[in-house]
């Protein structure tokens, strides 16, 4: 299973149990600006029975062949899936070099490297490949599901989901055959049986990194989580943050609630608090969950806990929260302070793959079926993915560089360098990740601290 952030890596960990129990799960975080720390590893509470960090060289090399691994997650962002795909198939030996036609004109060699689903050229031994999404889907539909093309199950986390993947994939004639129906792979907890007697009513605001991004929002859901908390002496207040400042998730987070809790006028209450951890943990306390948009509304609701999807900076697409449209969890903070206890719609959640009290495990029964059909496959048809330099020439090859491989999906000469350099001595190892270490340090400090202040100074 391959990650590139915390959340990625719980998605992509859990789902690899889910498809393949009882297998063996390999853990590799792929090294980039959101790779997780030790810390943020053990709050997500997954294990696995190997882990390491590696590049999206090192990665294909290793990959690409069956003998290897029998099933490789790609547990990234769409880019990185796109760029592992294509890097597989040309390091398994599928892609032909750009040849000269009897004209003296160069081939494309992306349309013979990729035959279709019917596994044109016999087929090759390699994994199968399995992708999908860390929660809600509610931006760039078209552009991350086409980056996702070209594996061999994209998972959908619920029935709507699955039928505007195939929408997708169908409306620019490429092979949709790959959608499999699921769900989120960390749903579950005990259902909600009510306020506890032994603690008082707990209400959690979960918060996002990135949703919303700008100051004055984010202060504002601080400032009204504490006035709730204010009003409302009697319950515990909590505000679930993903990292730390300095650490990295999903998303960049430029101005953490950490900072913004220490300029808040009157500061916070005594009965409310930051908190972190692991959300299932959180969720076994609550009696109300708030958010914007955050995946955790779905653990919530799974749970069948009162979940308030906030309106206060509108219902929009920038949100996310436009989502939850029908869900009957749309509701402000000052409905909030009146007492108002969103109730959601069962019609709605059981479309959303969120299914309180249902049979949450049978979700997985097609993706075991459809991964152990093709993984007792000797070969499997070669890696064809929609995006080629045929058919997205002008942006593929931009995608694939990123992560250090030409438009044919081989190695640039500078990754592949470094990834033929092997295994480094200790000492080198450690200096290595030192550097590392500070030039991510750099980078966050850089996001976080200098870029809001030059952008405030644009606005003077």
């Amino acid at each position: 299973m391959l990650a590139d952030s915390d959340t990625r890596w719980k998605w992509g960990a859990l789902t690899a149990r889910r498809i393949a129990p009882g297998g063996t799960v390999d853990g590799l975080l792929l090294r980039g600006r959101a790779t997780p720390t030790p810390r943020q590893l053990a709050e997500v509470g997954v294990d696995v029975d190997s882990l390491r960090e590696t590049s999206g060289a090192a990665f294909v090399r290793e990959a690409a062949d069956r003998d290897a691994y029998d099933v490789v997650v790609l547990a990234c962002v769409g880019g990185a899936v796109q760029a592992m795909l294509h890097g597989m198939a040309h390091a398994a030996g599928v892609a032909k070099p750009r040849s000269e036609g009897a004209d003296g004109a160069g081939t494309d060699s992306a349309s013979d490297a990729h035959p279709g689903p019917d596994g044109g050229g016999g087929g090759v031994r390699r994994p199968v490949t399995v992708t999908g999404y860390v929660g809600v889907v509610y931006e760039k539909l078209a552009d991350g599901l086409l980056l996702r093309h070209g594996a061999d199950v994209v998972l959908a986390n619920s029935r709507y989901d699955a039928e505007r993947f195939r929408t997708v994939y169908e409306g620019v004639g490429a092979d949709a055959s790959a959608v499999t129906e699921g769900a989120l792979p960390f749903l579950g907890g005990s259902r909600y049986e009510g306020p506890g007697e032994q603690r008082p009513f707990t209400v959690v605001f979960a918060a996002q990194p990135s949703v919303p991004a700008g100051r004055d929002d984010r202060a504002y859901l601080l400032r009204r989580a504490a006035e709730h908390a204010r009003a409302h002496p009697g319950r515990e207040v909590l505000i679930k943050l993903r990292s730390r400042p300095g650490e990295h998730t999903t998303h960049i987070e430029e101005q953490p609630y950490q900072r913004l809790a220490d300029r808040l006028s009157g500061g916070l209450p005594p009965n409310c608090r930051l908190v972190y951890g692991h959300m299932g943990e959180v969720l076994d306390r609550t009696d109300l969950l708030v958010t914007v948009s955050s995946t955790a509304a779905l653990e919530s609701l799974h749970r069948a806990i009162p979940t308030a999807v906030l309106t206060d900076l509108g219902v929009r697409e920038v949100l996310g929260n436009h989502h939850f449209l029908g869900s009957g969890c749309l509701a402000s903070w000052d409905e909030l302070d009146a007492g108002h206890l969103p109730t959601a719609d069962p019609e709605w959640t059981a479309r959303q793959g969120v299914l309180p009290g249902g049979h949450y495990e049978r979700a997985f029964d097609r993706a075991r079926e459809r991964v152990a059909r093709l993984a007792a496959r000797d070969r499997l048809p070669a890696v064809a993915p929609y995006y080629t330099p045929r058919t997205a020439p002008g942006y593929l090859p931009g995608v694939l560089a990123r992560y250090g491989f030409d438009a044919d999906g081989a190695l640039l000469p500078g990754a592949a360098k470094a990834a033929s350099a092997g295994a480094t001595s200790g000492v080198r190892a450690a200096v290595r990740g030192a550097v590392r270490d500070a030039a991510r340090g750099a980078y966050r400090h850089g996001v976080q601290r200098v870029a809001p202040v030059i952008r405030r100074m644009g606005e003077l």
